[in-house]
């Protein structure tokens, strides 16, 4: 869990949207949960391969808080090479209709041009929209 935004939380106790975002913000979290719902179980260098642009050692260590979290389960099995298996719990899981908003969001607002995001103008978005703005 992030540290900056868990202070937030315990100076606004209580708040379920802060509590919420601190087990699930970090760069690569959501993206993570995102496949891991999409795919299922994954190994570890199936993920990277998913997310060419994280590096090895922040991939284990946004793995690992989403593990302490209780969002995801690994899984090592006793082989050679190591075999590691990464999956949603049910705690995890839960979260599906959170991730999947957020893409939906992502799909109707933000332009992907290469590297460079940025959001569409508000002219060319559909009229879907309004189940965005209604809510």
């Amino acid at each position: 869990m992030s540290r900056p935004r868990a202070k937030l939380t315990n100076t606004f106790p209580g708040c379920p949207v802060e509590s919420t975002l601190s087990f699930i913000d970090g760069k690569w979290k959501g993206v993570i949960l995102y496949h891991l719902m999409l795919e299922g179980t994954l190994r570890f260098n199936e993920l990277r391969r998913r997310l060419p642009s994280v590096t090895q050692r922040m991939l284990t260590k946004q793995l690992r808080e989403l593990e302490e979290a209780g969002l995801l389960s690994r899984t090592v099995f006793p082989v050679v090479p190591p075999r590691v298996d990464y999956a949603l719990t049910p705690r995890g899981e839960s979260l599906r209709p959170v991730i999947m908003t957020l893409k939906a969001w992502g799909d109707e607002n933000v332009l992907c041009d290469g590297d460079r995001m940025t959001l569409k103008p508000l002219e060319n978005r559909s009229a879907s929209r309004a189940k965005f703005e209604d809510a």
